[in-house]
């Protein structure tokens, strides 16, 4: 596992059109690539790991950062959280996420917040293996520019 760079733009965005593939949404390509510059470029907006498997890029983590009144102070959000078919069931997602709780610790997070489908069961037993819950808020969400995909 470790910190992505600039350098990686091309294989996060070759894995984020995988993963949004799945869900039936089409990648802007140049949408993703722009978001990930972003946020690459700038520590303070959050951070992003790959992990590889057999030599290979088997999977990323997009952590961003925010601040909380609830929680009196910064959270964080993973944003996306993807790990190639392959490597699925081995344990690389979990260490993703351990590795993003390690970090957000270390870095005074106060609550660590993630956005999981409804009928994706294996997704959110996993978070609640972790440590995540639910809780009695909806996440709503007002759109103020296209999104990177296209339902």
């Amino acid at each position: 596992m470790r910190k992505a760079t600039l350098a990686d733009l091309e294989s996060l965005v070759r894995m984020m059109t995988e993963f949004y593939a799945e869900a039936d949404y089409a990648l802007n390509p140049s949408r993703a690539h722009e978001a990930f510059q972003a946020l690459l470029a700038n520590p303070d907006l959050g951070e992003v790991w790959l992990v590889q498997a057999e030599g290979r890029d088997a999977g990323y983590l997009v952590l961003t950062f925010g601040y909380s009144m609830e929680y009196g102070g910064r959270d964080a959000f993973i944003d996306d959280l993807f790990i190639r078919s392959p490597y699925r069931h081995s344990g690389l997602g979990s260490a993703l996420v351990e590795h993003a709780r390690e970090v957000c610790v270390d870095a005074g997070v106060r609550a660590m917040h993630l956005e999981v489908a409804r009928d994706n069961s294996a997704a959110q037993r996993a978070y609640r293996r972790a440590g995540f819950a639910g809780t009695d808020r909806q996440l709503l969400t007002l759109q103020l520019a296209p999104t990177t995909h296209a339902p």
